[in-house]
């Protein structure tokens, strides 16, 4: 009997069906093409493409990032969690299985009601054991619909870990572009403000002299403090660099270990990529789609409330008032029952979540075609950027040529007396001003190369998940 019982109940399960919209991917108007063209280079964007760079300093730096920043083991507990809820929820297509035992020593009241029969014994024990099983039938798709959002959900936060990842591999290499840029302009203005220290001697002798002025000292002195100036403003934002490159490193804030100077580092292929490879590659799109996932089949999770619920339960086990007996034949007990259970009036109950639930799910795809079209937004930027910064990059460097002749030749002519220190003064202060301008270009134009990278997404991702999983301790320690 029990066994016609359970295939009976298989069968209802098999032939159930899910309530609520199946999921399909939404149909989006990509671009046909970037604003920006470049040579076909696809593979370049399934590499480890910060190496192309060719700095081991940067290459140690992302290597210790993606082993120990805590963004990275904060967002890979995430996924534990999702991956802990949909076991739960999958658990639900199987009987839930127990055991109960109890066991008790009893005295009646003899003045009790109904009284207890005189000569009667008051005491009494009782003994029982028992194995239980109960089994919500899925008939009408909850659980499955609740396991399809559950895995959606882990999807989704696989997706946010690779995002993670992108962040920090792109976040390290900026922040240490930016700290070999902030370098190099610390050593110019180092360098500026010791020649202006020579220059500054020379003039005091001179006015001692009796051969120049005290308007051109003053000048000379201005130049002098101007230089000296830039150098604790730089001081400071070296320091935080190094702080935000540590914060990223999972470590306390310290000094960053430095390889290449900005001037000798290698500037990285283009990816090529359309759009469709676009939709494959980035995980906040991916991560979106999941969500959606999900909401659409929460949908069908608040419809499955309209139908009844079918519910199996049995037990078997042993009941006995002495020891001896309790596991004796006569002492066997056993039930087996089938329970259905649906809405009646609920009074708007079910609607509402059914309501929640469709409005969850238009947000989630409003959310989805928001994300994509900023992806191409910022793919579009980032190839442009790194086309337009190039250009200016170059042309800061021939500005940079142009000012130091300007400024030699205004030294010479006021060597021999045919212009006044004024004009040497300007040319100076220009040649000071462009070359920080030129660094800051030239930072500018590999930052963004690394955001083509994370904008584009890429195998690389994928490469860099690897090695954050990597249970292998850093290769070597900061200082």
């Amino acid at each position: 009997m029990r066994t016609r019982i359970l295939d009976a109940a298989l069968a209802i399960l098999l032939a159930g069906c899910s309530v609520g919209p199946d999921y399909v991917r939404p149909d989006i108007a990509a671009p046909a093409a970037w604003r920006i063209d470049f040579p076909h280079a696809a593979e370049v964007a399934n590499t480890r493409w910060w190496e192309q760079f060719g700095d081991p300093a940067l290459n140690q730096l992302i290597d210790i990032a993606l082993r120990e920043n805590l963004d990275v083991a904060i967002a890979s507990e995430r996924i534990e969690q999702f991956m802990g809820q949909l076991g739960t929820t999958r658990a639900q297509f199987y009987p839930q299985l127990g055991y109960s035992a109890d066991a008790s020593h009893n005295r009646a009241s003899r003045v009790g009601q109904p009284p207890l029969a005189t000569g009667a014994d008051p005491y009494s024990s009782l003994y029982q054991g028992a194995l239980g099983a109960d089994w919500q039938i899925d008939l009408f798709g909850r659980v499955r619909r609740q396991s399809e959002a559950a895995q959606a959900q882990v999807y989704a936060s696989e997706q946010g870990r690779r995002g993670v990842i992108l962040s920090v591999v792109t976040s390290v290499a900026a922040s240490y572009i930016g700290l070999r840029g902030l370098d190099r302009q610390l050593e110019i203005s180092r360098a500026t403000a010791d020649n202006y220290a020579g220059t500054r001697k020379i003039f005091e002798l001179r006015f001692k002299g009796g051969v120049v002025s005290q308007v051109e000292v003053s000048q000379v002195d201005s130049q002098y403090q101007q230089a000296l100036a830039a150098i604790p403003v730089l001081e400071q934002q070296i320091a935080a660099q190094e702080n935000l490159i540590s914060l990223l490193l999972g470590r306390p804030s310290g000094p960053i270990p430095r390889g290449l100077s900005i001037d000798a580092l290698s500037a990285p292929g283009i990816p090529d990529g359309l759009p469709s490879t676009l939709l494959e590659r980035r995980p906040d799109i991916l991560q979106a789609e999941q969500n959606l996932v999900a909401a659409n089949a929460n949908i069908g999770v608040a419809k499955s409330l309209y139908y009844p619920s079918l519910s199996l339960t049995g037990t078997l086990g042993s009941v006995s008032t002495a020891v001896g007996d309790f596991l004796s034949g006569p002492a066997t007990a056993w039930s087996v029952a089938g329970g259905l259970a649906g809405p009646i009036f609920t009074f708007g109950a079910i609607e509402g979540q059914v309501q929640t639930a469709e409005a969850l799910q238009r947000e989630a795809l409003a959310n989805y075609r928001q994300v994509i079209l900023n992806a191409f937004r910022e793919a579009n930027d980032a190839l442009v950027g790194s086309q337009k910064t190039q250009a200016e990059s170059a042309a800061q460097s021939q500005r940079v040529a142009a000012l130091r002749e300007y400024a030699r030749l205004s030294r010479l002519k006021f060597d021999n007396g045919y212009a006044g220190y004024l004009e040497v003064l300007y040319a100076e202060n220009e040649l000071f001003s462009a070359e920080l301008t030129a660094v800051r270009s030239q930072a500018d134009r590999y930052t963004q190369l690394v955001n083509v990278y994370k904008a584009m997404g890429g195998g690389w991702v994928d490469l860099a998940s690897d090695a954050s999983l990597a249970a292998t301790p850093s290769a070597a320690a900061l200082p």
